[in-house]
């Protein structure tokens, strides 16, 4: 059952056309979008989701973009148990986080899975951006590489992985605290994968990724573009690095993982270098 289709019966039908049809839900919390129209029903709304859907406990509302360099966004409590701790499951992994101080998207949970299944064994992988360790947990325990290095600016995020690599006994895992644009020119190695799930664009990093991925090596570039600019912005971005680097690649998939507007879209660019 949707969310309309559960408030049916509770708000008028101008009300009803302002629900979002669906949300999020991460562990045993609901996270949902009230548009200004609805403000006084927000109680309403929340406390039918927990009468309704048993596994949740608890019903936060969004308050905020997401922003900062953490890229982290404001919640408000509305109903239930007043916790913003989460216990997420996903592709026989559990990950642990604070959802509203550490960046975190339940709906990459099949792009996660794309990317461990491309993995060779005994590759070496670097994560930039790793949060809370989803991607890294998910390669680590669905493919075998020889190693994963993951690399995150927030500390708070750093210390879930931390856990979260405990509770998934992933010891293919290093964890680096840090900036990637000071840790990965130190790394003294080059990579035969290298993932840059940053929750923004992340064109501003490809250098850092070019010069630490082996030849013949692959690059899942992730950026946000309009429907009419996919995949020609993402591709002449990642050309312009390639060129102050005297690299060549070639591109291999372009995939659609997520949506952000009716015409916005995630997307991923994976492409090798020759």
């Amino acid at each position: 059952m949707n969310l309309k289709q559960l408030l049916r019966s509770k708000l008028t039908e101008n009300e009803l056309a302002l629900v979002r049809r669906s949300f999020d839900v991460i562990g045993s919390i609901a996270v949902i979008e009230i548009p200004k129209g609805l403000s006084r029903k927000q109680k309403l709304i929340a406390e039918s989701i927990l009468r309704s859907h048993k596994n949740i406990k608890t019903v936060v509302k969004k308050a905020g973009s997401h922003s900062g360099v953490f890229r982290v966004q404001k919640l408000r409590h509305l109903a239930g148990v007043k916790s913003k701790e989460a216990v997420y499951r996903e592709n026989g992994v559990v990950i642990k986080l604070d959802i509203e101080k550490v960046y975190f998207s339940p709906r990459l949970s099949s792009e996660r899975m794309r990317i461990a299944r491309q993995v060779k064994k005994g590759e070496s992988i670097l994560v930039m951006f790793s949060g809370c360790a989803p991607f890294p947990i998910v390669i680590s325990k669905m493919s075998e590489p020889r190693k994963i290095t993951a690399v995150e600016i927030n500390p708070l995020a750093h210390r879930y992985a931390e856990e979260n690599i405990r509770l998934n006994k992933a010891n293919s895992i290093q964890l680096i605290r840090g900036d990637v644009r000071r840790v990965v020119p130190g790394l003294r190695e080059k990579f035969d994968r290298v993932l840059m799930p940053l929750p923004k664009g992340a064109s501003p990093f490809l250098q850092y990724a070019l010069r630490s991925v082996r030849r013949g090596g692959i690059v899942h570039y992730y950026d946000f573009l309009k429907e009419g600019d996919i995949p020609g912005g993402a591709i002449r971005k990642i050309d312009d690095a390639c060129k102050k680097l005297n690299r060549s690649f070639k591109v291999i998939s372009v995939t659609r993982c997520g949506q952000l507007s009716p015409r916005a879209y995630r997307v991923c660019v994976d492409f090798r270098i020759l």
